[in-house]
């Protein structure tokens, strides 16, 4: 597949720094590119206040087809609802812009939705059980996730002013972002979805993904990739949307 523009989500967790140079590189190979940016969907429903201020943001753009969404991170499960209309759309009467269907899906190093749409904590817990109890226990306690610093993130972001300006988007969580079920999910996928892992820590989705057939493009580059090495991510993105 050729994309004509790509829509680029970022985790919940951060912001569109994540995605560094990425953009300016699309649209210099002449692609239209869409940053969401969310900020203010830090009371519930939280999901359901990222895919309202996503879906305003994709219906003022102008989007050549066929556009690819991509997801980073905690932005996966969200994915395939992302252009997807609310029910007020489907109303008659109703003669406001539709929403453009997707080309494609690509999760970079994300999660991957999952039928009835489970809370982020089940979606852990089936990666990983141990890891998901330890992980709520101390969101009980009073933790928020993530709670990095600028020199935890030294190895995967080597330059200190996008490590900087990526700490400056952490958007920490509570036990309820995490515990809070996923808007459910119709049929789904209802186009070609493929796999981009960039650390390890993501294998597990990624073989998850072999096993559904899709298309997957594997680099040793860092989970914040797209901000660390984005002319390698732009590859390995060209790379996997040719197999879509």
């Amino acid at each position: 597949m050729t994309p004509g523009s790509y829509v680029l989500a970022h985790s919940p967790l951060t912001g569109p720094a994540a995605w560094g140079k990425l953009p300016t590189l699309l649209r210099e190979q002449a692609h239209e590119v869409v940053v969401i940016n969310v900020q203010d969907d830090d009371e519930p429903p939280f999901a359901e206040r990222y895919l309202m201020r996503a879906r305003a943001q994709i219906g003022a753009a102008e989007l050549a087809p066929p556009t690819i969404l991509v997801a980073h991170s905690g932005a996966g499960p969200l994915l395939p609802l992302i252009m997807t209309p609310p029910p007020r759309a489907h109303r008659p009467g109703n003669h406001g812009r539709e929403v453009a269907r997707p080309g494609g899906y690509v999760f970079l190093d994300a999660g991957i939705p999952r039928p009835g749409q489970p809370s982020r904590m089940d979606l852990l817990r089936e990666e990983d059980g141990s890891l998901a109890t330890e992980f709520l226990e101390s969101l009980r306690a009073g933790a928020r996730f993530p709670a990095w610093t600028i020199d935890d993130l030294a190895d995967i972001v080597p330059a200190i002013a996008d490590r900087a300006a990526l700490i400056q988007s952490l958007r920490p969580r509570r036990w309820d972002f995490f515990t809070e079920p996923l808007p459910p999910l119709d049929a789904w996928p209802d186009a070609p979805c493929g796999y981009l892992r960039t650390s390890p820590a993501y294998d597990y989705w990624s073989d998850t993904a072999v096993q559904r057939g899709w298309p997957v493009v594997r680099r040793d580059l860092g989970h914040f990739a797209a901000l660390a090495s984005p002319e390698a991510t732009l590859d390995a993105l060209f790379e996997l949307t040719a197999c879509l």
